[in-house]
């Protein structure tokens, strides 16, 4: 089914619902789900300020688990996590695919305002507390009382989704050859949260109010929904190992205290491991439902970039340094003949100075949040033009060294352990590779030094 427009999403909503559907506004953010909110006008009552997420269609992990997410969020409430309370689901009907109506909770779910922001700090004490007491809650919860509820991670292995999807990303081969090799012993099977992370809380100035988006949840190993909290990708500029505004030792004295199994640290590294090489998977297969064309999306083939982000995090994680200095770039106004001027980067730099300044300006709401990923698009390509040549030499210098033609090649040897008693080199020019990436992609996420 096509697309709705908003007046037919309100309207099927309207009628599903029982009242008038005011002000439908998408949310920014959410690239397995459209997220939107909404007032709904009853005669007799007063309106209530809700909450509709649609799925975006096959994203693999996401789609078609609203009947569970209902049961879930209906047991979190029970056992004492902040969660909204369920008004309406449905699947694939009037609305064009599987949907999710939740009452509205007031609060910020922006990391980078609540990390740095003053009127925050109140919450940014009491968040590695709360959220260690949420946690301690969620795996309580009995995993076996969940129709649907997946056995096990869906994304625990990610050799099978890359491959679908083509790509040869060595980095992550090497991850997953170091998770294999330093596998911790399991936990106790828990109902597991799958996306426990700053982005994903609703937090007023007292600290933790909901704990939203339960549509990766299974069963597993507590330790995982830790690890996945800790993972450098949900720090946003953070200094803190936790989120960004805690510290691991505060969290796991937290959870423990609140009920939960007492973890050590390579346990929980292990974890962090594991959910930086699955959010580079994520971030792919959000990325081929794009470039396979059944969801056209500017903000999910953005996301393909961010793989980088992860590979970076990775070695990082392993304490792997790049093996060599980032290439310089060409100069921003030579002309490449026959064309002359403006050169490629330039025109790009024209229009993405226009969404900058024109159109985001004019843009509210989903609108703007479009027109501005669009922009940081754009100054990728940019980038990419400046760097690209020198990068990619530099690139094929390292795989010389290492006796590999290609990036295929190479993650092919790390797959089948040939590298297994000498990875260091290997890791040393995959994370050069991973930074250069990075310097195109997305420089203000490297350190200084680094970048």
């Amino acid at each position: 089914m096509a697309r709705l427009s908003g007046e037919q999403i309100a309207a099927a909503l309207a009628a599903r619902l029982g009242g008038t559907v005011r002000d439908l506004l998408r949310l920014s953010g959410g690239a397995s789900r459209v997220t939107s909110a909404f007032e709904l006008e009853v005669p007799g009552a007063a309106p209530r300020r809700l909450i509709l997420q649609m799925d975006r269609g096959d994203l693999g992990a996401g789609g078609g688990k609203v009947p569970m997410e209902r049961a879930l969020l209906e047991a979190a409430r029970a056992a004492g996590v902040p969660v909204p309370a369920v008004v309406a689901m449905g699947e694939g009907d009037d609305l064009g695919a599987d949907w999710l109506v939740v009452e509205r909770l007031e609060g910020e779910t922006i990391p980078r305002k609540i990390l740095r922001d003053a009127e925050w700090a109140g919450a940014r004490r009491a968040l590695t507390a709360q959220c260690a007491g949420a946690l301690a809650a969620i795996h309580t919860i009995d995993p076996g009382a969940i129709d649907g509820l997946p056995t096990a991670d869906p994304l625990g292995d990610p050799l099978p989704f890359l491959d679908a999807l083509g790509e040869a990303r060595p980095a992550l081969e090497l991850g997953v050859r170091w998770l294999d090799r330093h596998r911790p012993a399991a936990g106790p099977r828990v109902t597991v949260h799958g996306d426990f992370r700053f982005g994903n809380f609703l937090v007023g100035p007292e600290g933790l109010r909901g704990v939203l988006d339960w549509e990766l949840a299974h069963a597993g190993d507590a330790a995982e929904d830790i690890g996945w909290l800790c993972a450098p990708a949900w720090r946003f500029g953070g200094s803190d190992e936790v989120g960004g505004f805690g510290s691991m030792e505060d969290l796991l004295g937290s959870y423990a205290a609140a009920g939960g199994e007492a973890m050590d640290r390579d346990r929980v590294h292990w974890w962090q491991v594991h959910a930086t090489v699955k959010w580079a998977v994520i971030c792919s297969l959000q990325a081929s439902a794009h470039l396979s064309g059944s969801t056209r999306s500017v903000e999910l083939a953005a996301i393909g970039r961010r793989v980088c982000e992860s590979e970076w995090d990775l070695f990082t994680l392993l304490g792997v340094a790049p093996g060599d200095s980032a290439p310089e770039p060409v100069g921003k106004g030579s002309p490449v003949a026959p064309f002359g001027r403006p050169t490629a980067a330039e025109l790009v730099e024209a229009v993405r100075e226009y969404l900058e300044g024109n159109v985001m300006e004019r843009s509210e709401g989903g609108a703007r949040f479009e027109a501005r990923v669009a922009r940081n698009a754009l100054a990728v390509v940019e980038r990419e033009l400046l760097l690209g040549h020198e990068m990619a030499t530099a690139h094929a210098y390292r795989l010389r060294d290492l006796g590999i033609t290609d990036d295929a090649a190479l993650a092919a040897a790390i797959r089948a352990g040939d590298f297994d008693d000498g990875w260091e080199p290997v890791a040393s020019a995959l994370a050069a590779s991973a930074r250069d990436q990075l310097l195109v992609a997305n420089p203000s996420y490297l350190p200084a030094a680094s970048a």
